[in-house]
């Protein structure tokens, strides 16, 4: 590497963090809902390319007896979608109805993305003055809001881990470790870039 490549590439490290803080600080009064607008879309474009990575035909792979399938991952992710954002948003739950792990590799990641347009106007609807409110929870237990929007950033996180997993146990690299997928931040550091500024090594 030429010493102004790497000097290029520093700025551009630099220009995405400030970009990213910029963002976030262009709406200071709803900081903690702003956050998770923010990482939606990432989210989103990770979870839906580790399913459309996997082939049809290993959407019923499972590392062991005792673990989902790959297409029940996906189920449950549209599950936990519709569940957490009707929550949020305060609107009438998302259905699938007869929707099976068994349905097939085209009609879950259909599935998937819907969940996702389904949280993203969910979330439009929420503000941080909204935060301390009772909500139902997972059990018909009760909580604040904020407890669910935690939860459904750390579901995400959580389902990606697993997807990736799945993934490289069928020798398929993850969205986020694929060399054609990586931005400027990656190719200066070898990391690779998480939601609100926090990093994920990029052999996920």
């Amino acid at each position: 590497m030429t010493v102004a490549a790497g000097t290029m590439k520093r700025t551009l490290v630099v220009f995405v963090l400030l970009a990213t803080a910029t963002a976030i600080a262009q709406d200071d009064k709803n900081p903690v809902t702003s956050v998770v607008k923010g990482i939606l879309p990432r989210q989103q474009k990770n979870l839906v390319a580790a399913a459309e990575e996997m082939p049809a035909d290993k959407f019923g792979f499972r590392p062991t007896p005792e673990q989902m399938t790959f297409g029940n991952l996906v189920l449950h992710i549209i599950q936990s979608n519709s569940y957490l954002c009707a929550k949020i948003g305060e609107i009438p739950e998302a259905k699938s109805p007869g929707l099976k792990e068994t349905d097939g590799k085209d009609r879950l990641v259909t599935a998937l993305k819907a969940s996702f347009d389904f949280c993203s106007t969910a979330l439009a609807k929420v503000d941080d003055s909204k935060l301390g409110d009772t909500v139902e929870l997972f059990g018909g237990r009760e909580g604040p809001r904020a407890f669910a929007l935690i939860a459904l950033t750390n579901d995400w996180a959580d389902h990606y881990s697993a997807a990736a997993m799945y993934l490289r146990l069928n020798g398929l690299l993850p969205p986020t470790a694929q060399e054609k997928k990586r931005g400027p931040f990656v190719a200066a550091t070898g990391r690779q870039e998480g939601s609100c500024g926090t990093l994920v090594l990029s052999s996920l």
